[in-house]
């Protein structure tokens, strides 16, 4: 599966609303998997084609998925969807905020154990910025092509809203 842009930004008001529910969070990570049929993505999630195919119309209206090609099925045909894109990039707190509760969901649903760590660094901002470089290089650079298993990877470097005291010392 090859997506169209490496990156994209979420900027328009037809992307904030796609990214606006969960389910379809839930079937832009299982595209991120390979094309999938309607059929395919309901069984896979566990809905009803009726609301896949509501979901898919939203995120394709936004520009986030497209129709790629089509398979003959008993009766019919069936359209493939894939994602636009690799990653996404926004800003808006309430879309970060869903997307990660989207992204618990996969990680709770993994299945082998998946390796998480949480750190707290205090660094320069040359330090940051050195760092962020690094792991958009490892990031862009991680995908070893078809034919292996997939595996998601998240990095995150951010400025808490609030630092907290240091804790004592007068």
């Amino acid at each position: 599966m090859k997506q169209d842009d490496p990156a994209v930004a979420v900027t328009t008001p037809e992307q904030f609303k796609a990214l606006g529910h969960p389910m379809r969070h839930r079937l832009l990570f299982a595209l991120g998997r390979g094309e999938a049929t309607i059929s395919q993505l309901a069984a896979a999630l566990g809905s009803n084609k009726g609301n896949v195919a509501h979901h898919l119309k939203v995120l394709a209206g936004a520009g986030l998925i497209r129709p790629a090609g089509t398979r003959t099925v008993r009766g019919g045909t069936e359209q493939y969807y894939r994602r636009t894109f690799v990653t996404l990039a926004f800003d808006d707190a309430a879309t970060t905020e869903m997307a990660f509760r989207a992204l618990g969901a996969e990680i709770a649903a993994a299945e082998q154990e998946p390796f998480l760590m949480l750190r707290s660094l205090r660094l320069a901002p040359e330090r940051v910025q050195h760092l962020t470089d690094v792991l958009r290089g490892m990031a862009d650079q991680a995908d070893d092509g078809d034919g292996y298993p997939r595996y998601g990877l998240l990095f995150g470097l951010y400025k808490p809203a609030q630092e907290p005291p240091d804790g004592g010392g007068a």
